[in-house]
C-alpha cells in the first residue's frame, strides 16, 4: 500500500540528521587527509628546512654582529689610550725640550766655577778672573731663562733626590748630622726633573 506524503515527509526528516552526521564525517576525514598530504608534501618541508636554515643564518649573522660590535669598541679604546699616551709624551718632550743640551753645558759651567776659585795674584790674573767671571754669571742665567736651576746644597738637611753623598765626615761644632757641609759639584733641576744630583759631603 503506498506511504502516505505525511509518512514521506517525516521519514525524510528522520534521516536528514543521519545524513548531515555522514557529511561532517566525510568533511573531518577529508581534511585529515588533505593534513596528512600537506605534511607528507615535499614543497612543504623543503619550506620548513629553509625556515630552519634562514633563522641558523640570522643567529650566525647577529653572533658575527656582536663580535665586530666588540672589536669595535675594544679598538676604540685602544685608540683613546694610544691618543692620550702620544700627548702625554708630547707634553713631556715640549716641557723638557732642551734636556739634553743642559746636560753637555753643565761641564762648562763646572770648569768656569773651578776657574773661578783660584785666586789671583795680579791684575792680568785679576782681569781673566773678571771676564771668566762674566760668562760664568752669563750662562747661568741663560741656563735660569730656559727653566735650569742650581740645586742649593751647601747647609741644607740631606736628601737623596737632590744630593749625592761621596763622603761623610764626623759631625763638628755648630753642625747638625745629615746636614751637607761641603759641595764637591753643584746640580741642577730642569723644571722639577733632577738634571744631575749635587755631590756633597754629609756630616753624620
Amino acid at each position: 500500500m503506498p506511504e502516505k506524503q505525511s509518512d514521506l515527509k517525516k521519514k525524510s526528516v528522520a534521516d536528514q540528521p543521519k545524513a548531515e552526521s555522514t557529511s561532517k564525517s566525510q568533511t573531518k576525514a577529508k581534511a585529515a587527509e588533505k593534513n596528512e598530504q600537506s605534511a607528507n608534501d615535499p614543497a612543504n618541508s623543503k619550506v620548513t628546512d629553509e625556515s630552519v636554515q634562514t633563522a641558523q643564518e640570522l643567529q650566525e649573522l647577529q653572533q658575527k654582529y656582536s663580535d665586530l660590535e666588540d672589536k669595535y669598541y675594544r679598538a676604540e679604546a685602544e685608540m683613546a689610550n694610544m691618543h692620550k699616551r702620544f700627548k702625554k709624551e708630547q707634553e713631556q718632550l715640549l716641557k723638557y725640550d732642551g734636556q739634553s743640551l743642559a746636560r753637555d753645558v753643565l761641564p762648562v759651567l763646572d770648569n768656569l766655577s773651578r776657574a773661578l776659585k783660584i785666586e789671583a795674584t795680579d791684575d792680568a790674573a785679576v782681569q781673566l778672573k773678571h771676564g771668566i767671571e762674566m760668562v760664568f754669571r752669563d750662562m747661568e742665567k741663560a741656563l735660569k731663562d730656559n727653566h735650569i736651576t742650581r740645586i742649593e746644597a751647601l747647609g741644607k738637611p740631606f736628601d737623596p733626590t737632590f744630593h749625592q753623598a761621596v763622603k761623610t765626615v764626623p759631625v763638628e761644632e755648630n753642625q747638625t748630622s745629615e746636614t751637607v757641609v761641603e759641595v764637591f759639584q753643584d746640580g741642577y733641576l730642569l723644571k722639577d726633573r733632577v738634571l744631575r744630583p749635587a755631590m756633597v759631603v754629609v756630616a753624620q
